[in-house]
């Protein structure tokens, strides 16, 4: 590969990484609500989750689905299903107060890592990066390469939503914002549904 294409590749690893959806509305508002320190197994999760998917549909995954359209329409049913769990999950999530604080949680490693495979942002991203920056010729080693890519500038990329919802801690201190905020993080996020129903 060369610099160029290099280049274009990891940009648009940044541009995908960094631009809002639905992983990133779930950091902000993890970062927000519980701090860098436990929303980073979530940052982790989702950057490995993410990866593994481009994986994948380097693999043929993505052909499988377009073979089976019954399988990518259930794959579509039940990513909406969680993300609206998510959601709804999130406009209730009250836990800077000190009797909730405890039971509440950030989602985990490996809850995040298993997100990106219903995420419908993540499907998008991982088929236009394998349709566009793999190369025929070198399928396995141009796939490495986009996996190494994508997971060297995901994991930053992502961490930022983590710490803009970090910064917003202060200002949330007092209930009446956070609930707020809460809720209209959820709403945002059952919003980020909107590409996939139309």
């Amino acid at each position: 590969m060369s610099t160029e294409n290099l280049l274009a590749l990891a940009t648009f690893a940044l541009v995908t990484s960094i631009s809002p959806g639905p992983s990133n509305v779930m950091l902000m508002t993890s970062g927000a609500n519980f701090g860098f320190a436990r929303t980073l197994p979530q940052v982790l999760g989702i950057t490995a989750g993410f990866t593994s998917l481009l994986l994948g549909v380097g693999l043929g995954l993505g052909a499988v689905f377009e073979a089976w359209p019954a399988l990518s329409l259930a794959l579509k049913i039940m990513g909406a299903g969680y993300l609206l769990y998510l959601a709804w999950r999130i406009a209730l999530s009250r836990s800077m107060a000190p009797d909730q604080a405890a039971s509440a949680r950030p989602l985990s490693f490996v809850e995040s890592a298993l997100f990106q495979w219903v995420n419908p942002k993540a499907w998008i991203v991982a088929l236009a990066a394998v349709a566009v920056y793999m190369d025929a010729a070198a399928p396995w080693a141009s796939l490495g390469r986009m996996c190494a890519v994508f997971a060297l500038v995901n994991l930053p990329a992502v961490s930022v939503w983590a710490g803009c919802g970090v910064a917003l801690r202060g200002f949330l201190a007092r209930p009446g914002r956070l609930k707020g905020f809460n809720i209209g993080m959820g709403a945002l996020l059952a919003a980020t549904l909107w590409p996939m129903l139309r």
